[in-house]
């Protein structure tokens, strides 16, 4: 049937305010959704991961299908299609749409895809600001082209300023920007103690028949569905984000880097992935942890630390990822080439750190902050690991991942591959760091503060590995220079003593 408008939207697009939406015409206009093997295939997707997407989007169709919405949509295993190209076609042969209408998707890979289907069928292709986002992408441009180095410090200074959000009489709420001294701390012997329970999003109908469809269609995939229990639909994740505030926000902060053995979630919210597929705004959560502080005395640090996640990283490698693509994709300024190790698949290794955070994320699809960036990043980094390997990996296994924030953080801040775009010096540590924030180390039977002998920590050995390959580059760094000019400490016998165990590590690896 003939259409006006061919609605395109995609699978981390879920929100009913959509501006693709905006203007619609239940007459003359269509919402086309389609869940194609290309989406799950062009890297090997945790099973977890694509059940997500489809649960929620099959919920998103019946909304909208509730609502009188027009939708055309295809379910996996029901339609002949593979990728995104024949799909759209085909759509547009039976549709003969007069405009394709899409709001701007969050992987450059599909909107240039978008504009090759629409370019081949001779369709008007709209592209429309995505409202989601609290800061456009010409707004963003335009803060950042007038600093020399732009920064995620000065940046969310500049949206607490335009927002309002935890201001007060013009000023930083508390007194001060940030609470980062007070949300680094450590659990201590006795761990996190008891946690609160978790609310749980049991599977319903839609969301069982996702599960079994996703057992056939990819059983060699990796990773778990034993434990699926993801919001999937808005007022499911409305409630997740109630408890979070009523039952962890308080304690949020000042342990937010910390780790312990058995334990994936701690205080951390597990909102991103309701957020970056729309189901929750990020306006709304924002205002209901300021609510929490002013009305409720919820700690100004954990507060403050969560809001920054939002209002200032989510937003600002937003911005980083489109001002700097497709090119950054191919980046790789540390010359990284090492295959990413096949215990990042498995999970199989006497490493226990990496034991720990690996086997959550094929279980779960998820792992905090810390356990990516210090723990299975900071081991690609200093092994040398091809950045590009490990973002297939990340945007492979996690639940949440969506390549505009993705990109940005494994290949800039966890990788450095962009040669500090996204932070201004390499994140790079050696097994004490994990030691500290952790109790992995313990019964572990690599001690951390060895770098050679049979007992030397991997994270140690190739920490000083790192330093010595890259010497030139960061000697004189303003920021890193007093990791290398500790390097200056050791002989050259002890330096050798160090690049022989790191091969003995790199060969363990290959």
């Amino acid at each position: 049937m003939t259409c006006r408008n061919l609605i395109i939207i995609l699978g981390d697009q879920l929100n009913i305010s959509s501006s693709a939406l905006q203007g619609f015409d239940r007459k003359r206009d269509k919402v086309w959704m389609a869940e194609l093997p290309e989406e799950s295939t062009h890297v090997w997707s945790h099973k977890a991961r694509i059940a997500l997407f489809l649960a929620a989007m099959r919920h998103f169709r019946d909304q909208l299908r509730a609502q009188r919405y027009r939708v055309s949509y295809l379910e996996l295993g029901t339609h002949p299609h593979k990728g995104f190209i024949d799909a759209l076609e085909s759509e547009i042969t039976a549709s003969t749409p007069t405009r394709l209408v899409v709001t701007q998707p969050g992987d450059f890979r599909v909107l240039a895809t978008l504009r090759t289907v629409a370019k081949t069928a001779a369709v008007p292709l709209e592209v429309r600001e995505d409202t989601h986002f609290l800061l456009t992408l010409n707004e963003f441009d335009a803060w950042s082209t007038k600093r020399k180095a732009p920064r995620m410090e000065h940046f969310y200074r500049f949206m607490r300023q335009r927002t309002g959000i935890l201001m007060q009489d013009g000023k930083p709420y508390g007194g001060r920007w940030n609470f980062d001294a007070e949300n680094r701390q450590r659990f201590g012997r006795g761990g996190p103690g008891t946690l609160p329970k978790s609310p749980a999003f049991k599977p319903d109908k839609i969301t069982r028949q996702v599960l079994r469809t996703v057992e056939q269609e990819f059983p060699e995939h990796p990773g778990s569905l034993a434990h699926f229990d993801w919001p999937v639909t808005p007022a499911d994740a409305e409630r997740a984000l109630e408890d979070f505030v009523a039952n962890r926000l308080a304690d949020f902060g000042p342990v937010q880097d910390a780790m312990w053995t058995g334990e994936p979630f701690l205080f951390h919210s597990r909102l991103a992935a309701a957020m970056n597929l729309k189901l929750l705004d990020p306006r709304y959560v924002v205002a209901r942890a300021e609510e929490a502080l002013k009305e409720k005395g919820a700690p100004i640090a954990s507060v403050e630390g969560f809001v920054r996640q939002i209002l200032g990283w989510r937003e600002y490698v937003r911005g980083l990822y489109w001002q700097h693509m497709p090119g950054y994709l191919r980046l790789n300024a540390l010359q990284a080439e090492v295959p990413l190790p096949s215990l990042y698949w498995s999970g199989e290794t006497d490493m226990r750190c990496m034991k720990e955070a690996v086997g959550q994320t094929l279980e779960y699809g998820y792992a905090h902050h810390i356990q990516r960036l210090m723990v299975t990043g900071l081991f690609a980094l200093l092994l040398g690991v091809r950045p590009q390997h490990v973002h297939q990996w990340y945007l492979a296994v996690y639940v949440d991942a969506v390549e505009w924030v993705e990109v940005p953080n494994t290949l800039g801040m966890s990788q450095y591959a962009d040669d500090g775009i996204l932070a201004s010096k390499p994140y790079s540590a050696t097994g004490k760091y994990i030691q500290r924030m952790s109790n992995y180390c313990a019964g572990c039977r690599f001690n951390p503060a060895e770098a050679t002998g049979e007992n030397a920590c991997p994270f140690t050995t190739l920490y000083w590995d790192f330093l010595m390959r890259h010497d030139a580059k960061f000697a004189d760094h303003p920021r890193a220079g007093l990791q290398w000019r500790n390097l200056k400490r050791l002989s050259a016998s002890r330096r050798s003593a160090i690049r022989r165990q790191a091969n003995k590590v790199k060969e363990r690896m290959r």
